[in-house]
């Protein structure tokens, strides 16, 4: 029957007219009359044989009081009357759809008042005073008729007013000329009561109907929604009884379980879901909880649990609700699962390169701070003892930036592997970032334990490494903290590993140090050291001062190197060794070297035409590619001439940057100014630099020269090398730190080109130098 959910008129708007064909036409109404008529739909034999039975027996009744002529004439009558109703309504179908069930609306009401009019006859057979026995018998007959037609037709009390209204009038007038007014009242009573039971049984029938189309078009619907969503989509329906047993297995869910849906009706779900772990009984303990859930009739949703399908491990999400009945008894459960078993491998590797190093395979940070604070925990609880060991690798930035990241990466790994090869129970090694690693040790014996490691790491890691064809040598700094006597939190004993760290690469690199409380003020000393260095320049607190450097072999002045002082009102007089390095941390050096270029070119200006001044660039100013722009700047706004600059640069520039320094100072050098290496013989490839780079003066360190007059072997033979190597480029040598005139004749002897140092004079403030030439010329003239 096509679906009345679209319907205009419902149950409650149905009215007495409109159930008894009084009312509207239209569309709606013959969907509403399909309704009323499809009660009717196979009981044709029934309302046949009943007619039948019911004509025979008012024929009997009649026998004794009807002339036999009239009482036959009525009885063929009637079932003649029966067999032609029967065979109309046999060739209709009432219960089909049709564009309209007026017509068949229309036939079961003129039928029924066909029946009604043959049913009044019979009370008047005997005539228009019918005895009381005979009006009696025959109202008993029809009311057993018009209860038969109530309960057939329910759906048509027009049907059933039409047959009911008019036999119920003829009975009760029947009884009243028979003399039985009484049971005449009852008659019309009984008439009235069925007429309004069978409009409101109608009605009753309406409603439930169209709620019982409304719930198979809902059920039509899900099973659709479902259908459809089982063949669109990765996902599957299961479904357990009171027992947690699989019933109504789906296909997609035996193709998910590796089985058949008739293997798989009735098995347990936990036993479907844990394959050979179920004779075992030792199962995961999400499925323990699953398994709880469901016994607790709890729902549940997006549960991973683990799943063993043919012998594989996989994870399914499963959701799912308890299922109950209009009672409110409980059925089973029933919900819908997926196969996540790439995304719970995806999310586990997520969850990996959260927690641990990509490149080494170490944990991470993250790890490594979790791992303490668990060392931290047990320490405090059982009164013991854990550390923190920092680690930062020496001269790794070197390696880097001159062979590349890629062969960086590589010897960070190889790092990680010795890293690892030391560790044992109760330790975690992993990489902070960078070249930084760190290591966690739990239940320390005492400091010498964790201090004895540490030599151990440094021993390991500054043992020669081998990538791509090149051996390389990086050594390492360890600063270490004990917990909880140095921190009782992860950030405190993590904080005062790092100043540990800071001390020993403070001190030069590849030695261990231990947290110390006054680390804490050297710390705050830094900060307050940075602090008032980063006004330092607009307060006017630099100077420079110059110290002179001489012609070896005659003594005789050509030029001055520039040295920088820093007066602080709050610091007094602050070395270059401290705050140099503070500058180059703090990214300070440019502007701060900036000012001494210039202040020095602006100086030697004042002095005589034939001295030159050296200035000393750091390897972060020569990063900066507009350096070369301020020095051309510098020597325009002073009028210097290029020749008289010196810039002296160490090995340092070379090795932090893969070749743009070189390319700047070949700049400069092509603007006429002379280059210094300092410090030569003290870094690594030094021969290499000299090859690419056309410097003017090799210095040779203070070290050398007093080695050298202590009758050193080995230093003797380094200068004599230097010289040697210089003279042969066209170089010239100067040799830093003189103080004797040991130290000077020796000099002399291996034959440097210049020496510099206090023996012919200390750095002295510009004033001062320009007195110095003021008290030169009288002698000049005098001399004249």
């Amino acid at each position: 029957m096509k679906s009345l959910l679209t319907d205009q008129i419902t149950a409650e708007d149905v009215s007495v007219r409109t159930l008894l064909g009084l009312g509207p036409r239209g569309r709606d109404i013959g969907n509403l009359r399909q309704l009323q008529l499809a009660p009717l739909h196979g009981k044709g034999k029934l309302r046949l044989w009943v007619g039948m039975f019911m004509v025979l027996l008012a024929a009997i009744s009649m026998a004794p009081h009807v002339r036999p002529a009239l009482a036959a004439s009525w009885l063929g009558c009637a079932l003649i009357f029966c067999l032609w109703s029967w065979r109309t309504f046999a060739s209709r179908s009432l219960n089909q759809e049709r564009a309209t069930g007026s017509a068949d609306f229309a036939l079961c009401n003129r039928h029924a008042l066909y029946s009604a009019l043959l049913w009044i006859i019979p009370f008047w057979l005997q005539g228009p005073a019918p005895g009381a026995d005979h009006a009696l018998a025959l109202w008993a007959i029809t009311l057993l008729m018009m209860l038969t037609l109530a309960m057939v037709a329910h759906s048509l009390p027009s049907v059933c007013i039409l047959y009911i209204a008019p036999v119920s009038l003829s009975a009760a007038l029947a009884l009243v000329a028979a003399g039985a007014p009484q049971l005449a009242a009852v008659a019309i009573a009984v008439g009235v009561l069925l007429g309004r039971f069978c409009i409101r049984f109608a009605h009753n029938h309406i409603r439930f109907r169209r709620a019982e189309e409304t719930l198979h078009e809902k059920t039509e619907t899900v099973s659709l929604l479902l259908r459809e969503f089982e063949e669109t989509s990765a996902d599957w329906l299961w479904q357990t009884d009171n027992a947690r047993r699989l019933i109504h297995v789906s296909p997609r869910l035996a193709y998910a379980l590796g089985g058949t849906a008739e293997a798989l009706e009735g098995i347990p779900l936990l036993q479907a879901l844990s394959g050979d772990a179920w004779e075992t009984g030792q199962f995961p303990k999400s499925l323990h909880d699953m398994a709880e859930r469901m016994k607790r009739r709890e729902s549940f949703s997006n549960l991973i649990v683990p799943v063993t399908i043919g012998g594989k491990p996989r994870w399914w999400e499963l959701s799912a609700s308890p299922r109950l009945d209009e009672t409110g008894k409980y059925l089973g459960f029933r919900g819908v699962g997926s196969d996540v078993t790439e995304q719970h491998a995806t999310a586990e590797q997520i969850a990996r390169m959260a927690r641990f190093d990509n490149l080494t395979g170490l944990p991470n940070r993250l790890s490594l701070h979790e791992d303490l604070a668990r060392a931290l925990t047990h320490a405090i609880e059982a009164k013991s003892r854990c550390a923190m060991l920092m680690i930062d690798l020496d001269r790794f930035k070197a390696v880097n930036d001159t062979l590349g990241h890629p062969t960086g990466d590589k010897l960070l790994a190889q790092v990680a592997a010795r890293l690892k090869g030391l560790m044992e129970r109760g330790m975690t090694c992993g990489r902070l970032g960078g070249d930084e690693f760190a290591v966690v040790l739990h239940n320390v014996p005492s400091a010498n334990d964790a201090e004895d490691l540490a030599k151990r790491i440094i021993a390991a890691i500054s043992r020669p490494y081998v990538v791509d064809n090149h051996q390389l040598f990086v050594g390492a700094s360890v600063g270490y903290a004990i917990g909880p006597q140095d921190g009782s939190t992860v950030e405190t004993l993590t904080r005062n590993a790092d100043l540990a760290l800071y001390k020993s690469k403070d001190k030069g690199g590849n030695i261990v140090a231990a947290y110390v409380a006054s680390l804490h003020a050297q710390a705050e000393e830094r900060r307050v050291m940075e602090q008032e260095l980063r006004g330092a320049l607009d307060r006017g607190e630099f100077e420079l001062y110059y110290q002179p450097v001489v012609t070896a072999a005659d003594g005789l002045l050509n030029g001055f190197e520039a040295l920088i002082r820093w007066q602080n009102q709050k610091l007094g007089n602050v070395s270059p060794g401290r705050f140099i390095p503070l500058a180059e941390d703090s990214r300070l050096i440019s502007p701060i070297g900036e000012w001494v270029l210039r202040t020095a070119c602006h100086e030697a200006m004042k002095w005589p035409s034939n001295l030159k001044v050296a200035i000393n660039v750091s390897a972060e100013q020569l990063t900066d590619p507009a350096f070369a722009s301020v020095v051309v700047s510098a020597l325009a706004q002073s009028g210097l001439p290029p020749q008289r600059l010196e810039i002296e640069v160490t090995e340092s520039v070379f090795l932090r940057d893969g070749g743009g320094a070189a390319q700047l100072l070949d700049q400069l050098i092509g603007l006429g100014i002379r280059l210094s290496l300092d410090d030569f013989g003290t870094g690594y490839s030094s021969l290499g630099y000299l090859r690419k780079t056309q410097f003017s003066t090799i210095k040779v360190d203070r070290s050398f020269v007093v080695g050298a007059a202590k009758g050193s072997i080995e230093s003797i033979a380094i200068i004599r090398a230097v010289v040697a190597l210089a003279d042969s480029l066209g170089m010239s040598t100067t040799a830093e730190g003189a103080e004797t005139e040991v130290e000077v004749d020796t000099l002399r002897a291996l034959g440097c080109s210049n020496i510099q140092g206090y023996y012919y004079g200390r750095p002295m403030p510009a004033p001062d130098v320009l007195t110095l030439f003021r008290s030169s010329q009288p002698e000049a003239t005098a001399a004249a």
